[in-house]
């Protein structure tokens, strides 16, 4: 069975400056009938689970440690017993929210993952936060990009420990360079590709 890519949107809150505000977290499911790796976990572990219907999960890969992210993580850990893969760099993030519990394993720049015969490398992208990292998928020409790029530019910078020149040469060096029609999937909203999205990043 070929690797394909499934999505689960999860709605919940995140708080910025003291304010909740509703938001709907992408969820990437990358995997065959027998065994998927998943990218983020926001809000509930109860959506993910059923979109993962009793498969493997091989990894639960974090792009980046904002709250909206990460809140079911450890939720998800519990119920599949697969780790949890954080950038280190966004540890202070993870522990505002688990603050008596550890990813198992550091994500860096080029950690691969293989899944139903198909590999997916880590590329770190800071800006967004310190730890921000994408996943390239090229058997499927796909990046994962969190929040860290979007369809109609970069990921916001307004959220703790955001720099908007840091993620704008992440983006240039990091993603542009991949084929113009790689498949950009995000953290929130629709699909894009990189080629649609060079004349966003300025």
């Amino acid at each position: 069975m070929a690797a394909r890519i499934e999505q689960a949107v999860v709605s919940g809150v995140f708080s910025l400056d003291g304010q909740d505000f509703d938001v709907d977290n992408n969820v990437w499911l990358v995997g065959d009938d027998d065994e998927v790796l998943v990218i983020d976990a926001p809000h509930r572990a109860e959506p993910i689970l059923e979109a993962v219907g009793g498969r493997r999960v091989r990894a639960i890969v974090l792009t980046h440690g904002h709250n909206d992210h990460i809140t079911a993580a450890v939720d998800l850990r519990e119920a599949t017993s697969a780790p949890i893969w954080l950038n280190p760099e966004d540890r202070m993030l993870w522990d505002v929210v688990h603050p008596d519990t550890a990813p198992d394993r550091d994500l860096v720049d080029h950690t691969r993952f293989r899944v139903a015969g198909i590999s997916l490398e880590a590329l770190h992208t800071p800006g967004h936060s310190p730890g921000s990292t994408c996943l390239h998928a090229a058997d499927l020409r796909t990046v994962f990009t969190g929040d860290t790029l979007f369809s109609g530019g970069p990921g916001a910078t307004g959220r703790s420990y955001s720099d908007k020149p840091t993620i704008l040469t992440s983006i240039r060096a990091r993603l542009l360079s991949l084929h113009g029609d790689t498949v950009v999937k995000t953290g929130h909203g629709e699909d894009t590709t990189i080629g649609a999205e060079v004349g966003h990043v300025s």
